[in-house]
């Protein structure tokens, strides 16, 4: 295949992740707004827009797939579609996290207390994970490894927080035994954001793997166009 066509799909299935970055995004944003105010339409919402988040999937999965039989990319090409095709993955499993939790916050039927929110660390498991997918989604635009890696000390952060809301739902669950369910609720809540923190991760070291390869490959190409490291 002539290298221009190749050129345009690799741009279109590089616009179709974004998309999903994008989309996924903004279902754990307004999952964590659904869940603070109790908001049921917008947690529907965010369970309606699931059907999205699995088509775009299938349509990058399709896209994947047909580059790879269609074009035989190589180097630096064939490493964006292998990340692509891991990404896309690791960003729906990311989407079927936050419909869950949507799912959640219809079940629990009421608003959850601030005191409660507070113990089980809710907004700071959001707060961190969304900063994670922040990250993610801004280093796929600007091609920066270093936004990346900050990922991996959110996470580290994410699971220090799991660690220690798992003591914290005991001792309330001990203090109220009738709400065991809905701390547990919460919980699953607290549990599927760490899990959003590990693929987030995931998805880093994917960004990584394909971003240093195609800088590399591009001073690569400066020395053989005769940049020797002496010009200013």
């Amino acid at each position: 295949m002539a290298p221009q066509h190749l050129d345009s799909e690799l741009k279109l299935l590089k616009d179709n992740v974004l998309e999903l970055m994008f989309l996924v995004k903004n279902q754990l944003e307004k999952g964590q707004e659904a869940l603070h105010d109790f908001d049921e339409e917008l947690a529907h919402e965010i369970m309606a827009n699931e059907k999205r988040v699995d088509s775009l999937e299938l349509t990058i999965d399709r896209d994947c797939e047909n580059l790879l039989a269609l074009h035989n990319p190589v180097a630096v090409d064939l490493r964006f579609v292998m990340a692509s095709f891991k990404i896309n993955s690791d960003l729906e499993r990311i989407g079927d996290h936050a419909n869950s939790i949507a799912k959640y916050i219809v079940d629990f039927g009421r608003k959850i207390d601030d005191e409660t929110l507070e113990t089980m660390r809710l907004d700071e498991m959001y707060d961190t994970a969304n900063k994670m997918v922040s990250n993610i989604f801004n280093a796929f635009i600007t091609e920066d490894t270093g936004l990346a890696r900050k990922v991996f000390r959110l996470d580290e952060t994410l699971n220090q927080i799991n660690r220690e809301v798992s003591a914290s739902t005991a001792e309330l669950i001990e203090k109220d035994v009738s709400q065991t369910r809905n701390y547990l609720y919460l919980f699953s809540i607290v549990r599927k954001l760490e899990r959003v923190g590990d693929l987030s991760k995931n998805i880093a070291e994917e960004l990584i793997f394909y971003i240093e390869a195609k800088v590399l490959k591009h001073k690569k190409m400066k020395s053989k166009n005769g940049d020797d490291g002496n010009s200013e």
